[in-house]
């Protein structure tokens, strides 16, 4: 299955896409989160939309897409996740995930625009698949049981600002968690759709030029072994979104540092989730 919300920012209305048309789920819940993943299975979406009890949703593609998933509890980041990356910034790949904290207000839609803040000389881009918990996460036994607390898959837009990152304090949350720095759709892909996770084209365009291109294959820790990772030091809720970490391509890693400037775009794309895009302007 596949879901979206559509509509003005804090009004959006949760809909399941398929071939068949856009179909609004108001009837089965006011939102898509994570209460609604851990009650609803696809199978059922896909029953009410057969008979008939979920309406096609009129003018839905003339409606802005906002996150695919309301209110995330938590914003989980893994950080230098991908071998390739790990080279460009000459790291020595870690023995154990990098984890990191990003404030969720930073979520918005796929197409809205992102806010270079104020100060900024180093705002980076940073495609990334997300993963989005469907049930609580605690304790796992191990990486085997995480694939049933996954509610679905959703491209995922961690911006950076290096320089609030790396060289205001050593703490990098400052230069993550700056407002509209996550980006987040068009869709909720669920896990069934989604043969082999491990195995996703991912990239990411800056102004028509392709910065990113690489695999999911590349990531040195998966989606099941971070999703039981992280359950040993924290409880993921419903709702909650892992980003599991960029390619290499980023503008820290590449020579002249050709960060991200008002008007500049933003394209991304990961296989089977559809692609995203992004303008980017100075704060008010």
């Amino acid at each position: 299955m596949r879901y979206r919300r559509l509509g003005e920012r804090g009004r959006e209305i949760p809909v399941a896409c398929t071939d068949d048309g856009t179909f609004d789920l108001r009837p089965l819940t006011e939102d898509l989160d994570g209460a609604f993943l851990t009650r609803t299975e696809p199978a059922l979406v896909h029953h009410e939309i057969g008979r008939g009890g979920l309406p096609v949703l009129s003018g839905a593609e003339r409606l802005r897409v906002g996150a695919p998933v309301a209110r995330p509890g938590k914003v989980v980041c893994i950080g230098l996740n991908y071998r390739d990356h790990a080279r460009e910034t000459g790291t020595q790949p870690p023995a154990e995930p990098v984890v990191f904290m990003k404030d969720p207000t930073t979520v918005v839609g796929p197409y809205d625009t992102v806010l270079i803040p104020r100060g900024s000389t180093k705002t980076d881009w940073e495609v990334e698949l997300g993963v989005v918990i469907g049930a609580q996460a605690r304790y796992l036994d191990d990486p085997d049981h995480a694939a049933s607390c996954v509610g679905g898959y959703v491209i995922s837009h961690d911006v950076s600002e290096r320089a609030f990152q790396l060289e205001r304090g050593g703490q990098w949350d400052k230069g993550k968690s700056c407002e509209t720095f996550n980006p987040l759709g068009p869709e909720l892909v669920t896990p069934e759709e989604v043969p082999d996770v491990q195995a996703l084209e991912v990239g990411l365009a800056v102004n028509g030029v392709v910065r990113q291109k690489s695999s999911t294959a590349e990531m040195l820790f998966g989606v099941h072994h971070l999703v039981w990772y992280l359950s040993q030091f924290m409880v993921l809720n419903p709702g909650d979104l892992i980003n599991t970490g960029t390619p290499a391509g980023v503008g820290l890693g590449t020579p002249g540092e050709p960060y991200l400037r008002p008007g500049d775009e933003v394209e991304l794309w990961i296989d089977g989730l559809g692609r995203a895009r992004q303008r980017f302007e100075a704060a008010p």
